[in-house]
């Protein structure tokens, strides 16, 4: 194995793979490695539908080995240092790799240690996470006999903010339809004060609440779970607020405020990889800081940072990725041919495909400033108004977004 190369991609998820990709699409010769230590790269957007046995679980996972780009050099070990005063990264069997460029890419890690007992609870009896195991929240969804059904989230960022609440409103269908809806209160807690940051898809969220008789509670922040007594524990926040009430058993502790459950999914607490956040690559809030339109370390002129672990004010979504990728790999061109940054900017550009029922889907597509924009190219499914229910939105979620992803995103094809 060599010890330089001129661009070193820390990470083999869908930013760091798709990063490689196209740079080899725009120069075949470039050395490129990649340092990633995971056997298999899963589609995780199809997680959702396993949670509800619409998608097969084994079909969201394919080798590491048959994604990495032709030409590239894959590196399987893990990135453990961070030593841009010498443009070096030390791996964990203690290789030092040497770079011209770097871009850090690690994704995001589970830490269920950030909120009370969550970490004994998660994955066992009634609690379960898609974000873990979707097959393990299929199981609960069909042992589940009615009570309260109670879907959650935490004040951290996450993958996908609007995942918690797919998985509600599917498990919603799937219990009306199975005849567990009777008798049975869906709550929906969370430390936001609206439904939705974009503004059309929050109406059509609230119409979708307002037929699935669900309640939502605002300023919620969850900071316990007690797997034994099937309690979740929240600090409530000042804009706490209630939406369709419904008289589940809640216990007051001074400041903080619990409800009792039958069944929980939540997703769990989540941050940037250990490696990371103790690197000098990070901000004050522990992940990568970059600049929000270049994409560029605030620091280190030679380092760009992207997905799920990068510092922007925007969602964590493989959609956000494919935006961000052309702007990394551009600017890198540049800079190898020592020319000045490129004048393309990313965004802030995210989107959140959110099932509604088997068979529907709202998709919001968003930028920094929450604005509505979606992709012109819907028009070519007739689709007029993604902010609405579409089952058209559907067949993109189940069928082409998983065939785009795999065939085109992963081999580094604009779509």
């Amino acid at each position: 194995m060599k010890n330089k190369y001129t661009v070193l991609v820390i990470g083999g998820g869908t930013a760091g793979i798709m990063t490689a990709a196209q740079l080899k699409k725009k120069d075949k010769n470039l050395d490129v490695a990649i340092i990633e230590p995971s056997e298999y790269h899963y589609y995780q957007p199809a997680w959702t539908l396993v949670g509800v046995n619409e998608y097969d679980y084994a079909k969201t996972r394919r080798s590491m080995q048959s994604q990495i780009p032709q030409g590239v050099t894959w590196i399987k070990d893990y990135a453990e240092k961070f030593h841009p005063e010498k443009n070096t990264v030390t791996t964990r069997s203690g290789s030092e790799i040497a770079y011209d460029f770097l871009v850090v890419a690690p994704g995001l890690v589970m830490a269920p240690e950030l909120v009370e007992g969550l970490t004994d609870a998660l994955d066992k009896g009634v609690v379960c996470s898609n974000y873990t195991d979707p097959e393990n929240t299929w199981r609960v969804l069909q042992q589940f006999k009615g009570g309260t059904a109670l879907f959650t989230q935490p004040t951290t960022p996450i993958k996908c903010g609007g995942a918690p609440q797919k998985i509600m409103y599917l498990a919603e269908d799937y219990f009306n339809k199975s005849g567990k809806r009777k008798g049975t209160d869906i709550v929906f807690a969370t430390a936001g004060s609206v439904i939705f940051g974009v503004k059309p898809i929050a109406k059509t969220l609230m119409e979708v609440v307002d037929r699935k008789d669900i309640n939502l509670r605002f300023g919620y922040n969850l900071v316990g779970v007690d797997g034994q007594e099937n309690i979740a524990w929240y600090e409530m926040a000042d804009h706490e607020k209630e939406y369709n009430h419904k008289d589940v058993k809640v216990i007051i502790d001074g400041k903080r405020k619990s409800i009792k459950f039958d069944m929980l999914h939540l997703a769990p607490p989540q941050a940037a990889p250990k490696f990371i956040r103790e690197s000098p690559l990070v901000d004050e809030t522990k992940w990568i800081s970059v600049d929000k339109g270049t994409m560029k370390h605030t620091r280190f002129k030679n380092i760009f940072g992207l997905g799920d672990a990068a510092g922007l004010p925007t969602a964590k979504t493989g959609a956000a990725v494919r935006k961000q990728v052309p702007v990394i790999v551009e600017n890198l061109m540049r800079l190898m041919a020592a020319k000045g940054l490129s004048d393309k900017r990313y965004d802030g550009y995210s989107s959140c495909p959110l099932v509604t029922d088997i068979g529907k889907m709202v998709l919001a597509e968003f930028d920094y400033d929450n604005n509505f924009t979606p992709d012109p190219k819907l028009k070519q499914l007739l689709i007029r108004d993604s902010s609405k229910e579409h089952w058209r939105l559907w067949m993109l979620k189940k069928y082409i977004l998983p065939y785009l992803y795999w065939n085109k995103m992963m081999k580094g094809i604009d779509v």
